[in-house]
């Protein structure tokens, strides 16, 4: 890890449901920003969780000024998080987040009329991330576009491997990859612990991955801690604090999925780890799947792209 770098001026969140509310109050204590820009469907949602974050950022004594904002403002931020959610039912028992796909579609595409051009690094939370993440990069032209998704898989996985192995999480390497879903790659091949290889049960860790975001839901309504981690943790890779590997939805031989990156001072590589044969079929169907559902993504006309919420 290299020596934090100087704060970034700004740093904006879209959406001030339970995944933007999180994040703004991670920024709060994070150091990695001056200021703190805030939109949401309304002006009233994003001045009042600018007015709690506040009254935190009080509390702690901390630098970071925040305040609401439209979202054609956040222009000049140095990172965008898009944590935005339409309101709609969904009564899917399987490929839950999928659930959300025509729901939320309209929502991103307007943010990406708003953000077209813009030159920063988008963060996109809102599900089902992989498809909503190339929507965004494709209808805003941004470069730098990246889902929240894989990494927390990944966190998540290791978790559950240290806890059954009762071995600390720190010592456990491996990559969950492919769709944020029920497609999901467990690299169980490539996973070390103290940096041998052991036997991994795939199919208990799966259920795990599959189980734990719906009790969580079910006991506090959203989840909302983990992906905040997961968003901060992303950030001071791609704002170029610190080096290492996140797993996030990125375009990958000619679709868009989980893939781990390599980042140097800001800068990704992918580097995939070696597949053994069921993972590479399970990664080339992730692949296949999402390229089919974003054929069949019915995108609406934009709305207005100076109030897109």
């Amino acid at each position: 890890m290299r020596p934090a770098a100087i704060p970034v001026d700004a740093i904006g969140v879209i959406g001030a449901g339970a995944v933007g509310q999180a994040v703004a109050a991670a920024l709060v204590t994070s150091g990695l920003t001056d200021r703190l820009l805030l939109a949401s469907r309304t002006i009233e949602q994003a001045a009042a969780l600018a007015a709690d974050v506040d009254d935190m950022r009080q509390t702690l004594d901390s630098a970071v000024r925040p305040s609401s904002c439209r979202v054609t403002n956040l222009k000049d931020c140095a990172a965008v998080i898009v944590a935005v959610r339409a309101f709609f039912p969904n009564t899917l028992r399987h490929d839950v987040r999928m659930g959300g796909a025509r729901a939320n579609a309209p929502v991103i595409v307007a943010l990406g009329e708003a953000l077209r051009g813009y030159d920063g690094i988008v963060l996109v939370v809102t599900n089902p991330v992989d498809l909503m993440t190339r929507l965004f990069a494709e209808v805003s032209g941004c470069g730098r576009v990246y889902g929240i998704g894989s990494n927390l898989d990944t966190a998540r996985y290791r978790l559950a491997l240290a806890r059954l192995l009762d071995v600390s999480p720190h010592t456990v390497r491996g990559h969950v990859i492919g769709e944020h879903g029920d497609d999901s790659v467990v690299c169980a091949s490539s996973t070390t612990i103290d940096g041998r290889h052991i036997p991994v049960p795939v199919e208990r860790i799966r259920d795990e991955l599959r189980t734990r975001p719906g009790q969580i839901s079910t006991g506090v309504g959203r989840t909302r801690s983990g992906p905040a981690g997961a968003v901060l943790s992303a950030l001071r890779k791609t704002l170029g604090v610190s080096d290492g590997i996140e797993e996030l939805s990125a375009p990958y031989e000619g679709g868009w999925l989980g893939v781990p990156l390599r980042f140097t001072s800001g800068h990704p590589t992918v580097c995939l780890p070696d597949l053994n044969a069921t993972e590479a079929l399970q990664f080339d169907a992730a692949r296949t799947k999402l390229r089919a559902a974003y054929r069949t993504l019915r995108l609406p006309q934009p709305l207005n792209p100076a109030n897109p919420l």
